[in-house]
């Protein structure tokens, strides 16, 4: 397998992938092409790939990391932590930045918005969960097939609290399990959206079980056996997962607000087509460099580019100038007026993408590595 430094080049390019996914998709300033755009209930669009890839990567960098060493419960329980309060803060940053600098944003209503009602659950705590609940999984089972199993035998048990909760109609947006628990915990007043939280807790289930995809196929990377015959069971378990997420979509709708099976088993599917891909590319002799090293600053800083961008977006949405905020501000004086609606958006998150690329250039020359 080529390495540098121990460096796996397919799974950077994979992190580096995700990363520029999330650049171009994390916040368009008004609506792209439909297929672009997330869907806003059920279906499935290319904006849907980008949360399960980092729940995958995770379990591919969980299966190198578990392979080299075993850290104690104490380790992960405090890497969990950082990342759950990276995400508490996050939600908790719009907040802080209305404070200073929304002229009429009082204390009383930042009470009001970050404790009142502070949103517990989010990207950052799913990714974090999801995490712990995988290693504690296939740290106990540590039989692949067993673990294979057992990723089905979630998304089952996912599947099936929809079917039992409401048998008529089991993924309505006004009434189905996952909704349920939100407004048990952490409550009503706590939760993104007034009907459901898309990172609740019982998505939980079904996305550890796309963190445990991402560990087998992890485990398929770094196996001793010929490359070519990894690459071909990488895309067989990518083509099986597929068809199971096509079948199982047929009593279950795939949808990414509640994380369901079919969404799960379809992401994955993907997921191990990409990486087959990537290791077809980079890893059989180290081919197309030049864009392996554009890309492998983002790959090895996923968790700080990710969080980086979302404290920057973040900013430039609260930062009001004129009539508005400076996002759409920097948007209106941009692409906005270019051919169309759509075609504005999808220039100006493509630029947005593209000017975070000197910066990966200079982390790579420097060979800077941020671990969160």
């Amino acid at each position: 397998m080529a390495k540098d430094k121990g460096r796996i080049y397919s799974l950077d390019m994979l992190r580096g992938f995700f990363v520029a996914t999330i650049f171009f998709f994390d916040a368009p300033p008004s609506n792209m092409y439909p297929i672009l755009m997330h869907s806003a209930w059920e279906g499935f669009t290319l904006a849907e790939f980008g949360f399960p890839l980092f729940a995958f990567i995770m379990g591919v960098s969980m299966a190198i990391s578990l392979s080299r060493r075993n850290p104690p419960l104490k380790r992960l329980l405090t890497r969990v932590s950082i990342i759950f309060a990276l995400g508490i803060f996050l939600g908790t940053l719009p907040h802080i930045f209305s404070l200073m600098f929304v002229e009429n944003f009082t204390w009383s209503n930042f009470y009001d918005a970050a404790i009142v009602h502070g949103r517990l659950f989010g990207v950052f705590q799913r990714l974090a969960l999801t995490y712990l609940f995988a290693v504690l999984i296939v740290r106990t089972i540590k039989n692949d097939v067993k673990i294979f199993m057992a990723a089905f035998v979630l998304l089952a048990l996912s599947s099936a609290g929809y079917h039992i909760y409401s048998p008529e109609n089991s993924f309505a947006i006004e009434h189905n399990i996952s909704r349920a628990v939100d407004f048990i915990f952490p409550g009503a007043n706590h939760i993104y959206l007034t009907t459901h939280d898309p990172e609740g807790l019982y998505g939980t289930i079904a996305g550890t079980a796309s963190v445990i995809f991402g560990y087998l196929a992890g485990r398929i990377l770094i196996d001793n056996a010929n490359l070519r015959d990894r690459i071909f069971l990488m895309t067989a378990v990518g083509v099986v997962l597929l068809i199971a997420g096509g079948i199982w979509s047929f009593g279950d709708i795939i949808c990414k607000n509640l994380w369901t099976t079919p969404y799960a088993l379809i992401n994955a599917g993907v997921d191990f087509i990409w990486l087959a891909i990537f290791m077809k590319l980079f890893d059989e002799g180290f081919r197309m460099r030049k864009i392996y090293q554009l890309m492998t600053a983002f790959g090895r800083n996923p968790l700080f580019f990710f969080f980086t961008n979302s404290v920057i977006v973040l900013f430039l949405f609260i930062m009001p100038i004129g009539d508005t905020n400076l996002y759409f501000w920097i948007y209106r004086h941009t692409t906005a007026g270019i051919i169309s609606p759509e075609f504005g958006t999808t220039l100006f998150c493509l630029l947005w993408t593209l000017i975070w690329f000197p910066v990966a250039e200079l982390f790579h020359r420097f060979n800077i590595v941020i671990k969160i």
